[in-house]
């Protein structure tokens, strides 16, 4: 392939045919590898790792560490153990970090694929130590101090204790890591608080590299960079500065396949249980989604929600906003398309679940959650799309 080839973009299909599946998911690893280069410039100094846990957020681990590797990215975060096996399968030459720990029993597998455990506790350390000792050599892991999540990790005082333990002879402590509790929210003074704990930290332990900041720490005002940042869901398109405009470029695209269309009359309701009832005649499409692909029904559209004014999930039809019509079920979504000019749309056509002005992050306001949650349970049944030069 020429040296011009192989710069166009390029789109892959993966899994069913476009035309034969309900739903279509587009996956813009361009956008992808810009996002991760926009947060390595915003570190400076510091490493740019990427954190590509639960299949790389959604977007599948194996195209997301491939693009991010030919971006420049070198160190990756993973939560559990056959995670990172993945992950070596991709690159021989990363360094992987499980965040999740040492399980009982598992230091062969570790050394053997040279991964990096992430030690949260004295148990773990004295199991990684005492594997190291008895012929492993002396292997690199991460010391995870907790600096106020109160998940996982050394307490702050019991990290001051170890600093200097013999124990840490038997093998090498490759990265000093806290994790931030609201960083997303720079004036909450518990950012402040860790910030002070984890340098306390850093100090006993000496020359260790270290990380705190992850995708909204970057974007903090007291700049917690250190020696290493481990964004996750900024890379994917979510936005690290709520409330402020999104520096990230959106990496995933949702549409559905219209099945069917319906007329209602006022009174008539939509949906299970009859949750919705119509406030006059309405046209209805009916799409090829559900929450079995991961459109939480929590976003399904009610006449409690209504009344209350509790926001509800919208789709995008033919360029507009159209509101959603009683409970998301597993398979289908009914759209409101009330309104649209006829011939605007027909069956069979994709409509918009995320994308274009309807961010993942709005998607996960209107279903009452995150869009941290939407991103990772997009499910398998769509046709999976990826595009742009970083295949």
């Amino acid at each position: 392939m020429s040296e011009a080839a192989r710069k166009q973009p390029m789109a892959v299909e993966t899994s069913l045919e476009q035309g034969q599946a309900g739903g279509l998911l587009t996956i813009n690893l361009d956008a992808l590898a810009a996002n991760w280069r926009t947060l390595r410039d915003r570190a400076q100094s510091a490493e740019c790792a990427a954190v590509v846990k639960a299949d790389g957020y959604g977007i599948g681990l194996e195209p997301a560490m491939r693009a991010l590797g030919r971006a420049g990215c070198k160190t990756f975060f993973v939560a559990h153990l056959s995670e990172a096996a993945r992950a070596r399968a991709v690159s021989a030459g990363a360094t992987i970090y499980v965040l999740n720990g040492l399980l009982p029993g598992t230091a062969d597998a570790f050394a053997e694929q040279a991964l990096r455990p992430v030690l949260g506790s004295r148990d773990e350390i004295g199991e990684w130590a005492a594997f190291c000792r008895g012929g492993g050599g002396r292997l690199p892991a991460a010391i995870h101090v907790d600096t106020g999540m109160n998940r996982l990790g050394l307490p702050t005082e019991e990290a001051l204790a170890l600093a200097g333990d013999p124990l840490l002879s038997a093998f090498e402590p490759a990265l000093l890591m806290s994790h931030l509790v609201s960083a997303e929210a720079p004036e909450d003074p518990v950012n402040a608080r860790q910030i002070a704990a984890f340098a306390r930290v850093r100090e006993a332990f000496g020359r260790i590299p270290a990380s705190l900041a992850n995708s909204s720490g970057i974007f903090l005002p007291q700049r917690p960079h250190y020696d290493l940042v481990r964004p996750g869901y900024a890379l994917y398109g979510g936005n690290p500065t709520p409330g402020s405009p999104n520096p990230m470029r959106p990496v995933v695209r949702l549409e559905a396949r219209i099945l069917q269309f319906r007329t209602v009359e006022a009174g008539e309701t939509a949906g299970y249980n009859g949750t919705w009832t119509a406030p006059s005649r309405r046209r209805l499409a009916t799409l090829s989604a559900g929450y079995a692909d991961g459109f939480l029904r929590a976003g399904s559209a009610t006449d409690v929600k209504a009344c209350a004014g509790t926001p509800t999930g919208e789709a995008i039809v033919a360029s507009r906003r159209c509101p959603l019509a009683g409970r998301i079920s597993m398979d289908l979504i009914s759209v409101d398309v009330t309104g649209l000019p006829d011939g605007a749309v027909r069956r069979g056509d994709l409509v918009t679940l995320i994308g274009d002005d309807l961010t993942i992050d709005e998607v996960g306001e209107r279903a009452g959650t995150i869009g941290y949650e939407i991103l990772t349970s997009l499910g398998r049944r769509y046709a999976r799309t990826y595009s742009g030069a970083s295949i």
